[in-house]
């Protein structure tokens, strides 16, 4: 059992290095033959026409052989009725949600296309609709938040309903995204709040100074370097590099109570997090529930469409993917039969 497992893991590696040889290859011919720039395409869709079409599967499914046939029938009219009614009441007055997803990195890496998606859906928009922007971050940095969040400030500027609806966390900068909307809804066990601000480094002056390697640091501007991962940090630069931290948290706070004023800012501004259920007592967030139920709710009385950007990939980078995702669920399959057999034995 042994042996078998250990060639089956130098197989396993083999075919990994063979996959990262052959995407390496793959990234460095596209860099090549590329423009340098990141290729973007539009992807519109509308989940009413999606979850139709799966309803309509669903009811085939379940029903009798002999009853398909109506069913099938049925569905015909209803598309046809659909049409006719579509061509005399155009252009509809019915409104328009639209969909917007971020998922944040610490570096808010997808605020440039979150920022083109929000162009694109303020230029097509009408008085009246809404955007609806299922978010998911933890945090990261501050400017970078303060970037997205701004992105977030021109859906309500621009007069749009906005809803912010977060499945799983919205903390930290996240929270400062996600709180700039008309409403916020979160799962009954998202991650909610983490008012504050952190900032830790290392110093190395003691192991450097024990070995007697020097460092010289030369500034100019009494404040341009406060603490130091190789100088030798004082009490004042620890004090100054605290009063920054204690001012970009008063920003934060500032930013969060404009936008919610029903919230006790100084209460929650302690970088405590809460689950959504104890984040609605405490009005950081105004109602429960998860981004799918939302949007199926909305279905009944709108258009939902769905905006995104997404990278144009060549053939290659598909291949590479495709490969890439095939070992992975080969090693993932790997480690539950290993584990299963484990308990098994006991």
């Amino acid at each position: 059992m042994e042996e078998w497992a250990t060639e089956l893991g130098l197989f396993v590696a083999r075919l990994a290095i063979l996959v990262l040889v052959v995407g390496l290859a793959l990234a460095v011919i596209a860099r090549m033959r590329g423009d340098g720039s990141e290729r973007l395409r539009l992807r519109v869709e509308q989940l009413n026409d999606r979850r139709e079409y799966r309803r309509r599967r669903l009811a085939l499914a379940a029903s009798e052989p002999s009853a398909r046939k109506r069913l099938l029938k049925a569905f015909r009219r209803d598309d046809k009725a659909k049409n006719r009614r579509g061509g005399k009441e155009a252009p509809t007055a019915r409104q328009t949600v639209w969909v917007l997803d971020f998922h944040g990195d610490i570096r808010a890496s997808g605020t440039p296309r979150l920022a083109e998606e929000i162009s694109a859906v303020l230029a097509s928009a009408e008085k009246g609709d809404e955007a609806v922007l299922r978010l998911e971050s933890a945090g990261g940095l501050v400017h970078a938040y303060g970037l997205a969040a701004a992105q977030v400030d021109r859906l309500r500027e621009a007069g749009l309903t906005t809803t912010v609806c977060v499945d799983k966390v919205a903390a930290s900068g996240g929270y400062l995204m996600a709180c700039a909307a008309d409403r916020l809804q979160a799962a009954p066990f998202a991650v909610i709040g983490s008012i504050g601000v952190v900032a830790q480094l290392p110093n190395l002056h003691r192991l450097l100074k024990r070995h007697d390697v020097d460092v010289e640091l030369l500034t100019a501007g009494e404040y341009k370097r406060t603490l130091t991962v190789f100088g030798e940090n004082t009490q004042e630069g620890r004090d100054k590099f605290q009063a920054d931290l204690e001012n970009t948290h008063r920003l934060f706070k500032s930013h969060v109570a404009e936008r919610r004023p029903n919230l006790d800012i100084e209460a929650v501004a302690t970088g405590e997090i809460w689950y959504g259920r104890d984040a609605l007592t405490r009005n950081l967030v105004d109602a429960l529930g998860t981004s799918e139920a939302y949007l199926v709710s909305r279905m009944d009385e709108a258009r939902v469409i769905s905006v995104r950007l997404e990278p144009r990939r060549s053939m290659g980078e598909r291949f590479g993917m495709a490969v890439s995702y095939g070992v992975e669920r080969s090693v993932d399959r790997l480690l539950e039969r290993l584990d299963a057999g484990r308990w098994e034995k006991r």
